[in-house]
């Protein structure tokens, strides 16, 4: 069933559906950025997921300092037999911006956040954090009703909430609990970037572009308040349309959120994933970064930066020890 979107999604002509966030110029293709402000504080939170957590940390810091943009920190969850774990406590007065990479799916016992730090999370960006949730970041902590609000729509059973299909034309047809499938994705690949536009995240971006191993992720669903879709692309299993970023108002606070940069276990030092040598993924992490501290956005569009029929590669990260 098509319905027209409520005004807590934002959509079409003014601002058409669903946001995105801000990043720094991509390895050495892009000069770096500068900015009169102090730098962006950013905290990357890991510790457990079913993706190759520990490089994706240090690929992430590796694309991030070298701007001059942003210091970053991190903390890492202690495992749940680890007696340090009751007694970790990120402190989020320190952050502009939290980058959240922890997923418990597929793990058994699932690991989770201790009490405490999920109301302090939870605080954080009510009084206006920012959150870049990073890519099996939603599948995570499906019963922890606050993160549900907080990400919009994530990896879900079919009848847990909302979910978004477009055409692609970028018409969108709200999928209401119990219509259409549980979350999933095909494998990654080649996928079209269809840009909603006028988002400051995207400004300057082509309507289009090619970005070169994504996963789709379709029937994303949750709570779905708040929500603005940015950009969208075709799940080449079934050939239908969904969302490949989004934003979240929640108190003050901004969230950003997309299924960009999946880092796997076969991946490595060497062998960097494909997906976070892609120009477009670089510049759209450090992007959303600077708007989810409500900066002004001074990365600039490469000139390298992929078009609608051609991606976009850097050399490696250079990573930190």
């Amino acid at each position: 069933m098509r319905t027209a979107i409520s005004r807590s999604i934002l959509c079409a002509a003014a601002f058409c559906a669903i946001s995105l966030g801000a990043l720094a110029a991509p390895q050495a293709s892009t000069p770096a950025a500068t900015s009169p402000q102090p730098k962006i504080r950013v905290l990357i939170l890991d510790g457990f997921s079913n993706h190759n957590w520990k490089l994706n940390t240090r690929l992430l810091r590796g694309l991030l300092e070298p701007t001059n943009l942003f210091t970053v920190s991190v903390s890492t969850c202690p495992g749940p037999k680890d007696a340090a774990w009751k007694d970790w406590n990120p402190d989020f007065s320190k952050a502009d911006v939290v980058l959240q990479t922890c997923n418990d799916i597929s793990q058994n016992p699932a690991p989770k956040w201790p009490d405490p730090v999920k109301a302090s999370f939870v605080d954080f960006v009510k009084k206006g954090g920012g959150v870049l949730v990073y890519h099996s970041g939603n599948n995570a902590f499906p019963d922890w009703q606050e993160y549900n609000d907080i990400i919009g729509i994530g990896w879900r059973k079919k009848s847990f909430g909302t979910a978004f299909q477009m055409d692609e034309q970028g018409n969108i047809t709200k999928l209401p609990p119990g219509q259409g499938a549980d979350t999933g994705h095909a494998a990654r690949g080649e996928v079209l970037v269809h840009n909603f536009g006028n988002h400051p995240i995207h400004e300057g971006f082509p309507k289009t572009w090619k970005s070169p191993a994504l996963e789709v992720y379709y029937d994303a669903r949750g709570p779905a308040n708040n929500l603005t879709i940015l950009s969208y692309g075709q799940d080449p299993s079934r050939k239908l349309y969904w969302p490949l970023e989004w934003t979240v108002t929640y108190g003050e606070g901004r969230v950003y959120s997309s299924s960009f940069g999946h880092v796997w276990s076969d991946e490595s030092e060497t062998k960097q994933p494909v997906d976070l040598l892609a120009v477009d993924e670089q510049v759209l992490i450090q992007r959303a970064l600077q708007w989810l501290a409500k900066r002004p956005i001074t990365v600039p569009v490469p000139a390298n930066f992929p078009t609608a029929e051609k991606t976009s590669l850097s050399s490696n990260i250079e990573l930190p020890k």
